[in-house]
């Protein structure tokens, strides 16, 4: 990779959340202007996916893409400004957030609750997409801190959206938890600021990868990285820290709730992922880790180890408890939201397999499988819940005790649900087939064959309760909600689009696979990384300026 000099592709950096930011405004200043309101809001949704593409074209892809580039705020240079970056694993992230982003936006100005929140609805669901957005392209941990609270800020409210008391209550619940862990984060990053004076990622792995050269000890760091660790293991719903998903999926509008589990979900994975391979894994830790229940020992001489244990243990408890629990709700939201859970131990396993890998070829293969998989959780799962919402929308309910015969009711929204829900099983040549085979050659590769039997195992629950909800819900006589049902064409149109992605996904594979390569590459690449962005030293800011600073 090489550095993007100041011009337009650094630009492109900041285009995105520009986009996101003045959707927002226009929005909340329009709020008693509904049709103006909702014509800007589609409009920053499609200007924001025009500026990814861009990022995705003339950063990432394109034949002279330079492969990373970065913008600094103010020509404030790295580590003292905010740093902004865009490489490929951020530009894969965003890629996903676009194409699901436009469906809920889209679907939202079909079926929005009424009442007093419409006003406001619109520049919160922004407001949520520049939050996930700066997370993604952040170049500092303190920053990273501040977009994740711009994101939970808003999907607070979300949770609450309806104010009855069984929102209330999800919502309470939810903000206490990501509060505690907002204030984990927060002396996390405090920490690690106190150990090594910095907290620009950049400058960070390039401090810990020589350590000597800035007196640091690298121990207490890769200590502080277990507080992290935890908290981002909470925003993407990893067991132990999954119980707020079940109500807050159940208490927030379906297509925000789509918008969580395949986007906000994947912050926190993200997360993981940059933290772990961009900037500790140049750190040298001596490892010895027993693990009694199984009796061996992890040991080396990085810390990723120590990352890769505890995801084993939260993905494996992820895929059975959310497996279990899928099988066993009365709801479609029921369903989905478990599902979720278990979904994301899916994602989690080869991330922890590429933290143990031996050798580059293992890591890189590892985390494109993590990668290919969450693509499809993305558009498989915001597909299904805003599936929910059209059931919801035309039944008034999507228990399944009050379903029955929605093939027959709605062929085109059977066809869409049913792509959907194959492609959580992983059935050929969908999305969820690369997905599912990725995250099983990689535990092939590794030699894990307790991981290989866990992942045969989720993949049984998903058969189990996917089939059960078909049989419940679209299978059978009418009910009466069903027959007296008004399908609205619109939404039906959105999953049946998601419905085409996920198919198109599958059989155009390949170049999705160079697109998770190379973002798989660049979460490796930390001498690109820190060359991009090129921190300096306290002197040499002095020198360039003519002063101290």
């Amino acid at each position: 990779m090489t550095a993007t000099p100041a011009g337009t592709a650094s630009t492109l950096v900041i285009a995105p959340m520009l986009v996101v930011l003045v959707a927002a405004a226009g929005t909340l200043l329009l709020g008693r202007h509904p049709r103006a309101r909702t014509a800007v809001s589609l409009a920053g949704g499609a200007g924001y996916a025009i500026a990814v593409a861009a990022i995705d074209w003339y950063i990432v892809l394109g034949p002279d893409a330079p492969g990373i580039a970065t913008y600094q705020v103010g020509d404030l240079p790295a580590p003292f400004g905010i740093t902004l970056v865009a490489d490929g694993l951020s530009a894969f992230m965003l890629t996903m957030v676009a194409i699901l982003g436009i469906a809920s936006l889209v679907f939202s100005t079909r079926h929005l609750p009424g009442g007093e929140g419409r006003s406001y609805y619109f520049p919160l669901f922004h407001f949520l997409a520049l939050g996930v957005t700066g997370a993604f392209l952040t170049g500092d941990l303190f920053n990273l801190f501040v977009w994740f609270e711009v994101m939970l800020m808003a999907s607070y409210v979300f949770v609450a959206y309806s104010g009855g008391p069984q929102h209330t209550r999800a919502a309470f619940w939810y903000v206490t938890l990501n509060l505690l862990a907002s204030a984990v984060f927060l002396l996390g990053v405090g920490g690690i600021y106190a150990t090594t004076g910095t907290l620009n990622m950049a400058d960070l792995a390039q401090r810990l990868a020589e350590p000597a050269a800035y007196g640091l000890e690298p121990v207490p760091v890769v200590g502080l990285l277990g507080l992290l660790l935890s908290v981002f293991a909470i925003k993407a719903g990893l067991v132990p820290f999954q119980f707020w998903i079940p109500t807050a999926y159940r208490a927030a509008p379906p297509q925000i709730t789509a918008l969580l589990a395949g986007a906000t979900k994947k912050v926190g994975i993200y997360a993981i992922i940059r933290l772990s391979f961009t900037i500790f894994a140049g750190a040298e830790v001596a490892v010895d880790l027993p693990l009694p229940l199984v009796d061996v020992a992890i040991t080396g001489d990085s810390p990723l180890p120590f990352v890769g244990a505890a995801l084993f243990v939260m993905a494996a408890g992820s895929i059975l408890l959310g497996g279990i629990g899928a099988v066993g709700r009365d709801s479609m939201e029921g369903v989905f939201a478990y599902s979720s859970i278990g979904q994301v131990g899916f994602i989690a396993i080869p991330v922890a397999i590429a933290t143990t890998a031996a050798g580059p070829e293992l890591r890189t293969f590892a985390i494109i499988a993590a990668l290919v998989y969450a693509l499809n959780h993305t558009l498989a799962k915001g597909l299904l819940f805003l599936a929910v919402g059209t059931v919801r929308s035309a039944t008034g309910t999507s228990r399944f005790a009050d379903l029955g015969g929605l093939a027959k009711r709605s062929p085109p929204l059977a066809l869409a649900v049913f792509v959907g829900s194959l492609a959580l099983v992983g059935i050929p040549p969908l999305s969820g087939f690369f997905g599912k085979f990725l995250v099983f050659d990689a535990a092939a590769r590794a030699g894990s064959g307790p991981v290989l039997v866990l992942l045969l195992v989720g993949s049984l629950l998903t058969i189990a309760y996917a089939t059960r909800l078909w049989n419940r819900s679209f299978w059978g006589a009418r009910t009466d909600a069903v027959e007296a049902a008004t399908v609205d064409p619109v939404q039906v149109a959105i999953l049946v689009g998601l419905a085409v992605a996920i198919i198109a996904v599958g059989v155009g594979f390949e170049p999705v696979y160079e697109f998770a390569e190379t973002a798989a590459e660049a979460a490796l690449d930390t001498e690109g990384y820190v060359d991009a962005v090129d921190p300096q030293t306290a002197n040499e800011l002095a020198g360039s300026n003519g002063g101290g600073h």
